[in-house]
């Protein structure tokens, strides 16, 4: 069954960037330490990054993410999703209008113009396809940012929260849960690392 986990790396003080985000400075000052976890050689979390990209069949993402990993300081072949770690899943990006030009061209590209439901229908496709392919179980993950997976929340699109908590206080930047309505959760795992916390949330 094709699970929607939204995944993303979050500061002690609620942040996914730092403060100042921009397409030349995708993560903001300081915002790099939210994802030393994926670039860890601790064993635990080189095992959930490979588990966590191995489940991935098909991934959303909001266009302003989309603009940085395609821009010229973005993804290249040792720095993406799943870098060395998986295929290339095919990946859906919610914008309200389609990019003149794609520079990773390489990779499966489709833009939703109606919305993050629709985003997310379209993804669930496409994982499904993959599952099929594959004789497994794949899922959707919606990698970001933060705008997206708060609006899969409140719509209620998500199944699980996967969060990365890095041991970082940023005091600024892009807030995960701005002014967001409650959420019921159950937690499911809590694996402590040498560079995060790694949490997983069932969303209720």
């Amino acid at each position: 069954m094709t699970r929607i986990i939204a995944d993303i790396s979050v500061s002690l003080d609620g942040f996914v960037t730092g403060p100042d985000p921009g397409p030349d400075n995708g993560l903001g000052t300081g915002g790099e330490a939210l994802h030393t976890w994926a670039f860890s050689d601790d064993p635990e979390d080189r095992r959930l990054l490979h588990e966590g990209t191995a489940r991935s069949g098909a991934v959303v993402l909001g266009r302003r993410l989309f603009d940085i990993v395609d821009g010229p300081g973005g993804w290249d072949d040792t720095t993406g999703y799943g870098a060395s770690e998986v295929g290339k899943p095919s990946f859906v990006v919610v914008t309200g209008t389609p990019p003149e030009a794609v520079r990773l061209t390489d990779l499966d590209w489709t833009f939703v113009t109606t919305g993050v439901a629709d985003a997310v229908a379209v993804a669930r496709e496409r994982a499904e396809a993959a599952s099929a392919g594959a004789g497994r179980d794949v899922d959707v993950v919606l990698m970001g940012g933060g705008a997206l997976i708060g609006s899969a929340l409140d719509a209620g699109l998500v199944d699980i929260l996967a969060l990365h908590l890095a041991p970082v206080v940023l005091g600024g930047g892009t807030p995960l849960f701005p002014g967001r309505a409650p959420q019921a959760l159950v937690q499911r795992s809590v694996t402590p690392t040498s560079t995060a916390t790694h949490l997983t949330y069932d969303v209720l």
